[in-house]
């Protein structure tokens, strides 16, 4: 392939991951207001319940936010019925926060009509590429990750750009090469 050729689909690609995640955004969003919780409450529930039983602390590191916020993300899933403390069952001075099948069973719902079309998606691709979208999806997951832990150290950035300066979009290749 051309390094031209090249250079474009790597501009579809990053162009493709970029809508998938303004949408995501929003999806999470408009899903978090129907079940009366804030977009980073659901996704802590979501991780949570990808993971299993887990503590605070552990998921706190997955997502970058503190103990004590991550106390806090528990205090408010947990009011809302979504997730319980239990002790660990190896080790009794340990807590695990765990999802509640009740609390995820509300949620499920809203995600009936993307999940049924995201399979049929599924199925136009062989097991061949479909492997190679997990790989390139896993892989970016990771990237993103360290991203997110290293983005949790750095200061606010409180300057506005200088006027008649265009910036490239937010999270371009372009911007990150500056």
């Amino acid at each position: 392939m051309a390094g031209t050729e090249r250079a474009e689909l790597l501009r579809q690609v990053d162009e493709a991951v970029r809508r998938v995640s303004a949408q995501s955004v929003l999806l999470t969003e408009t899903v978090a207001r129907l079940v009366g919780l804030n977009s980073t409450d659901l996704k802590c529930l979501d991780l949570l319940n990808l993971a299993g039983p887990t503590t605070a602390g552990r998921l706190a590191a997955h997502t970058g936010l503190t103990t004590g916020a991550m106390t806090a993300v528990i205090d408010r899933l947990e009011r809302a019925g979504f997730v319980r403390r239990v002790r660990d069952t190896h080790d009794r001075r340990r807590v695990l926060v765990e999802a509640l099948p009740s609390g995820i069973k509300r949620i499920e719902p809203l995600y009936r009509r993307i999940a049924t079309t995201t399979a049929q998606l599924h199925r136009s691709y062989p097991d061949r590429q479909l492997t190679i979208v997990v790989d390139y999806l896993s892989r970016a997951y990771d990237l993103v990750s360290e991203h997110v832990a290293w983005l949790q150290t750095q200061p606010p950035v409180r300057q506005r750009p200088s006027r008649g300066r265009r910036t490239a979009p937010v999270g371009s290749a372009a911007q990150d090469s500056r």
